[in-house]
């Protein structure tokens, strides 16, 4: 067995080898149908137009040989790197904030040690490159700057593009458009998010909210880490790659369909939770398993098991909740 992923996670000692072979031997056989209908779709282009045709073999999953491009020009992060041309090494080049570097630094080795690419002994060690992107990118934005979770985020997007501009322009979508305000030193838009969540669930699994309420357990405690970390080490890397394909064309209520699947398929499950650390257990068990290994049904489930979620139902509750907050100071 081998115990580095393609993407050069080490895997516990406790994973379930058997179960991921069947997994997997079936999952080969979707890729490889996705792989010849992206590459009939693609035909040698660099470009798609966004559409329903495209939104669906997004949903159904991006071939890895073609992920990053399809990130860069749904996320309009490839408009964006060809329309500032030498942008980023630019800002690399220029003053630096020694207390931004002083932070990234920081947080260098604690990024995937469990990823054999991250290691100092990696040859490219990936750190180099990291270390760039999140540079680039506090000098870039200076409202955010650098934020613990961040790191996670551009980690990942090094391992698909094997780029550092690429990944730059792609951190920039996700921070700058597709998750509002979540990286900023108040965190506004992600404490916004996990209220809204908190109330979706108030309207799609009930009984869960009531248990939630009733021990005194905010969402905060139990959450917080699948919206910072987009899923990152909470799901299997297959499984987060997926959501990020759909999160990439179709934006942050993505994250909404993932939690609402979790919660709402081991509802049972929760709802045996005695007292407040019971609670706090039971998400934590409910990321793990075949159920979040089984990526390709567990996407077809985000969009069926919630049931209809649009933009406009949450973007009303991100006002109710983002004024709640505030007033609560």
């Amino acid at each position: 067995f081998c115990r580095v992923d393609p993407y050069g996670f080490e895997r516990p000692e406790d994973f379930d080898y058997a179960s991921y072979e069947a997994f997997f031997s079936r999952y080969l056989v979707v890729l490889t149908r996705r792989a010849i209908k992206w590459s009939k779709l693609l035909k040698g282009n660099n470009s798609i137009q966004k559409s329903l045709k495209v939104k669906r073999y997004i949903r159904k999953g991006i071939p890895n040989e073609h992920r990053a491009l399809i990130w860069m020009i749904v996320s309009g992060a490839q408009t964006n790197m060809e329309q500032n041309p030498g942008y980023y090494h630019r800002l690399l080049e220029g003053e630096k904030n020694d207390k931004l570097l002083e932070a990234i630094k920081t947080d260098m080795n604690r990024t995937f040690p469990d990823n054999v690419k991250f290691r100092k002994t990696a040859d490219p060690c990936l750190q180099h490159a990291l270390y760039n992107v999140l540079v680039a990118y506090g000098h870039h934005n200076k409202a955010v700057g650098y934020c613990q979770g961040m790191n996670f985020i551009a980690g990942y997007l090094i391992l698909i593009t094997k780029n550092e501009e690429e990944s730059f322009w792609l951190l920039d979508a996700l921070i700058g458009r597709i998750l509002p305000d979540y990286y900023s030193p108040a965190m506004l838009g992600l404490k916004t998010d996990q209220e809204v969540l908190g109330e979706l669930v108030k309207m799609k699994v009930p009984a869960v909210a009531e248990l939630m309420e009733r021990h005194g357990v905010m969402w905060t405690l139990v959450v917080s880490r699948w919206f910072i970390c987009l899923f990152i080490d909470i799901l299997p890397v297959e499984t987060v790659l997926r959501i990020w394909d759909c999160l990439f064309y179709e934006g942050s209520k993505i994250i909404f369909r993932v939690a609402l699947t979790l919660i709402k398929q081991h509802q049972a499950f929760i709802l045996e939770a005695t007292n407040f650390p019971d609670i706090c257990e039971k998400f934590k068990q409910i990321t793990k398993g075949t159920f979040v290994t089984e990526c390709h049904s567990f996407m077809q489930k985000i969009f069926t098991d919630p049931g209809s979620l649009s933009m406009a139902t949450i973007n009303k509750l991100r006002e109710t909740c983002r004024e709640k907050l505030l007033s609560q100071g």
